[in-house]
């Protein structure tokens, strides 16, 4: 059986009693980071073999380990902190266990993106993950682009030193007063949920040094409905679409529409992979 066990992601207290029974009788432990997932071992009052699995030795690692499945061993699969695979090495062992006809099981627990909706006060009934945005300034706020009109919240996570870029990105390509929250430190000693729109929450970052220390997830609230110019926006929009460039093209449409700008770009790459270029 290959166990995809959930670790807590701050607070010891949250590890489920099933948890720590599957992580005591494993054959083994496949941890992201075996230094990590030792100390937390520990303070659990356990003790098993560790076998490290991270992004860089997943795909060499996966045969070994489905070997070990296939001869009767018990191998639960850790993260450093959450559930396994989010964002998180993990799938190339649980989809060749599946090819393999071994059986693959969950035991729940936390994690960052739920325990952040939970409590942002954003809706939570349907939701986007994204995981990490790209590093580049330039691929990420083409990628939020095309994120803004998505009408469900939207969770990311970010690395603590891009925060404040991040979040003045997505008040460009979302708007500054979309609603937003950065939830810091989940289950920590610090933890801190800030609330507030984007362009607030850009503004604090810049100014609160705390707001970027630590882990974080930001949400951002969805897209409003399409008002009813969206019809004649992306009328508009295939007809450019076919002479200009997408950026050229949502500032053209905008002008003529009176849609903002930002939401006729989102739009405009959107309509741009279904509309050939120099098609007539």
């Amino acid at each position: 059986m290959l166990y995809v066990v959930a670790t807590p992601i701050g607070n010891l207290g949250d590890i489920s009693a099933r948890a720590r029974e599957i992580l005591a009788a494993a054959s083994a432990v496949a941890a992201e980071d075996t230094r990590h997932s030792g100390r937390l071992l520990r303070e659990l009052g356990l003790e098993r073999p560790l076998l490290s699995l991270h992004e860089h030795n997943e795909r060499a690692r996966v045969a070994e380990l489905v070997a070990r499945l296939q001869r009767g061993e018990n191998i639960a699969l850790v993260s450093d902190a959450g559930t396994p695979l989010l964002s998180d090495p993990g799938y190339l062992l649980v989809a060749a266990a599946v090819a393999a006809g071994i059986a693959v099981t969950p035991v729940p627990g936390p994690n960052a993106v739920i325990a952040a909706l939970s409590a942002s006060g954003l809706p939570c009934d349907r939701f986007c993950f994204e995981g990490f945005l790209p590093a580049r300034a330039a691929a990420r706020r083409q990628r939020l682009a095309e994120l803004a009109a998505e009408p469900r919240t939207l969770v990311l996570y970010e690395a603590p030193h891009r925060i404040a870029q991040c979040l003045e990105d997505l008040a460009g390509a979302c708007g500054g007063e979309r609603r937003a929250c950065v939830a810091r430190e989940l289950t920590k000693r610090f933890e801190t949920f800030y609330r507030g729109t984007l362009a607030e929450l850009a503004a604090q970052a810049r100014s609160d040094a705390d707001l970027a220390r630590g882990e974080s997830v930001i949400l951002v609230a969805g897209a409003p409905a399409a008002e009813p110019g969206a019809g004649l926006l992306d009328a508009t929009l295939r007809v450019l679409l076919r002479h200009l460039p997408p950026s050229a093209a949502a500032a053209a449409a905008a002008s003529l529409t009176g849609v903002r700008r930002a939401d006729a770009y989102a739009r405009a790459l959107a309509l741009a992979r279904d509309v050939p270029p120099g098609t007539t």
